[in-house]
């Protein structure tokens, strides 16, 4: 049987929401996420970033930056914390609808949040038990995709997160949590993974 895992987006949630982030330099945490990722390193629970990156889709930059900034983050993460992300995937693609326009990242995907397709591949490489995880994200779509994936979906209100249940962002949505950051998200998901444990 496989292993919970703890899903997280990156933009507003590991990093500063800043948009599409031309310049690597400008990607910079959001305080406390990276001693929040240390506690589930230290507990041996699977920390695993997904993210929807359109940007070299757009035309913006290619796949290569998305790559260094999170060359960045990991580094970031380690000076910070000596945390660390035990595997990433991201999605470049976009649809011709929502606005991609580069020839090799044009395209409809099972991965491009909130269908399942990272999700469901990091179960498969990894040995995840999907019911079992967690994710954690500050927009609708995060919250959409635990759900489809039949996970746990918690809303931070760091990036966009504030105004998602309001209904100004995306869509109304309902998280099985919300929280104020991800250092306060990891506090409730190590809880309910201690309650299982002991039940």
């Amino acid at each position: 049987m496989g292993r919970a895992a703890v899903f997280l987006d990156r933009d507003g949630v590991l990093n500063i929401e800043a948009g599409y982030i031309h310049h690597v330099e400008d990607l910079r945490l959001v305080p406390g996420v990276a001693a929040a990722v240390r506690q589930l390193n230290d507990r041996n629970v699977f920390c695993c970033l997904v993210s929807n990156q359109s940007g070299p889709a757009r035309g913006y930059y290619p796949a290569s930056h998305v790559e260094a900034l999170h060359d960045r983050l990991c580094k970031l993460l380690h000076i910070e914390a000596g945390a660390w992300l035990d595997a990433l995937y991201y999605c470049p693609h976009l649809s011709p609808p929502e606005g991609g326009i580069h020839p090799e990242f044009t395209r409809w995907t099972t991965w491009r949040k909130p269908n399942t397709g990272m999700l469901v591949a990091a179960a498969w490489e990894h040995d995840l038990d999907l019911s079992q995880s967690f994710m954690v994200g500050d927009k609708a779509t995060d919250i959409d995709l635990a759900h489809n994936a039949g996970c746990t979906g918690i809303l931070v209100q760091t990036g966009y997160g504030d105004r998602v249940l309001g209904g100004d962002y995306q869509h109304p949505t309902q998280p099985d949590y919300v929280a104020p950051d991800l250092a306060e998200a990891i506090e409730w998901i190590l809880g309910r993974m201690r309650d299982k444990v002991n039940s």
